[in-house]
């Protein structure tokens, strides 16, 4: 199999030529669609609207297409992910046929009439502007963390940190690891890790292990997936613990053990015990990136998690004029799912019929989706693992005593915590430390209020204003 980077060469050199006509004009020749992101929703939704004769750019900050899914090597033979072979030829074809911007981030979008504008940075800082018609969105999640005291320590990272790491550079994370959280995520994580050489000490389920079996009809397509890494956990000895979770992390200057509790069912701590490792690999779910559809008006809805997404119809429309949405943005149902709500959004954009047989998959699916939502919450007793002394906020190192505080003055929500206690006002931006100081405040997370999406240069901001 060839790489990515030759499959697309030629494609490449194109994208140079826009960039150099960019880099001149402030402003590219207009198009029909833009697509933020190259993840599976938003590859087949552009290669299904350039299919349909759409000049159509797709803009990804990655330096290859695939998203946290299909993350991938340059020598794409060392990967295994299920489905690659698939993206690729997608990929390729996708190349042929429009423009693939890589490396470009994009951090808002401004409309002046009919037209939006898709405003990005290029890895040197240099602004790009894309003129569209429609924008679809498809810029995916990022993992959700729970704060539980020593999760700062070195070698304590998110499931879908340790993942990325080795399908995008062939890195394992460590020597001894410990995968926690909740999800089915979670095995794949655990058994990708074993594979690759390390000793994975247990996957630590915080809910059961049958939580779909309330939902049989559903689990069953599932079944020989499912089946799958069980026989891959088995292969490598990986124990599978549920109704177990870890709610501490040791160590002086890395991690060195972590502290495991058996749960009720609402996730209080009945028994502890302590286990040795050098590294600690957690999730909780996923948080939907919805910020450009927020800050374009789109109206939102709570997912079956409480997570806001963003709200569109049979078409993948949104609420605003020229905006569409398709993965993780409408709500977390996985890799299938997305690709099958990108390639609907490209269908609608162009203008083109969508066969019955695909929204029939598609309400599938999402209920698949919602189940996986309803059999592996989270449960409120994690807020009895924290101490006063238990960083919130990483990032302006905001201590649950402080959050506790801020509670006590009257502060009602998480904006009010935020205000008097500056949990979310950091680097991240509350992507990090959001969930967890809007469950202690007592409230859903709320649509994020940001009105740049991504970080940028303050040069970039003044040039909009010129501009």
């Amino acid at each position: 199999m060839s790489a990515p980077d030759d499959r697309l060469s030629d494609s490449d050199d194109r994208l140079r030529a826009t960039d150099d006509r960019v880099r001149d004009d402030r402003v590219s020749a207009a198009c029909d669609l833009v697509v933020v992101g190259g993840g599976p929703a938003g590859v087949a939704g552009a290669l299904a609207a350039a299919l349909r004769g759409l000049n159509v750019v797709l803009i990804d900050s990655g330096a290859r297409l695939g998203g946290q899914y299909f993350r991938h090597p340059a020598d794409a033979a060392r990967a295994v992910t299920p489905g690659l072979d698939r993206f690729l030829r997608q990929a390729r074809a996708l190349g042929e046929r429009a423009e693939v911007l890589l490396g470009h981030q994009v951090w808002t979008v401004t409309r002046d009439g009919d037209r939006l504008t898709v405003h990005c940075q290029t890895p040197d800082g240099r602004p790009v502007e894309i003129r569209c018609r429609d924008l679809l969105i498809a810029t995916g999640a990022h993992d959700r963390p729970l704060p539980f005291p020593g999760w700062d320590l070195p070698g304590v990272l998110t499931a879908g940190g340790a993942q990325a790491l080795l399908k995008g550079n062939g890195v394992v994370a460590g020597g001894r690891v410990v995968v926690g959280g909740t999800g089915p995520f979670l095995l794949p994580v655990a058994t990708g890790l074993a594979a690759a050489g390390a000793e994975v000490l247990g996957v630590f389920e915080a809910n059961g292990g049958l939580a779909l079996a309330r939902h049989p009809v559903l689990a069953l397509g599932k079944a020989g997936e499912a089946a799958g890494y069980g026989l891959a956990m088995a292969r490598h000895r990986v124990p599978y613990r549920t109704h177990q979770a870890v709610i501490a992390a040791h160590g002086e200057r890395e991690l060195e053990a972590v502290t495991v509790a058996r749960l009720d069912a609402d996730w209080n701590v009945l028994a502890t015990r302590e286990l040795a490792c050098d590294t600690l690999a957690v999730g909780y779910g996923f948080v939907p990136q919805i910020e450009l559809g927020v800050e374009l008006g789109c109206q939102t809805r709570q997912d079956a998690d409480g997570m806001p997404v963003l709200a569109v119809d049979g078409r993948q429309r949104t609420t605003v004029e020229g905006v569409w949405a398709a993965g993780e943005p409408t709500g977390v149902g996985g890799r299938h799912l997305a690709e099958l709500e990108g390639r609907i959004a490209g269908l609608a954009v162009a203008g083109a019929p969508v066969p019955g047989v695909l929204a029939r998959r598609r309400r599938r699916m999402r209920a698949f989706g919602e189940a996986l939502h309803h059999a592996y919450p989270v449960k409120p007793g994690w807020q009895s693992w924290l101490r006063d002394d238990t960083l919130v906020c990483r990032c302006e190192e905001v201590p649950v005593a402080r959050v506790r505080a801020a509670l006590a003055l009257g502060a009602t929500d998480a904006r009010s915590v935020k205000l008097l206690a500056r949990p979310g006002m950091g680097w991240c931006q509350g992507r990090v430390c959001g969930y967890a100081v809007a469950c202690l405040a007592g409230e859903q997370p709320r649509p994020p209020r940001r009105p740049i999406a991504q970080p940028i240069s303050l040069g970039a901001l003044a040039d909009l204003d010129t501009h």
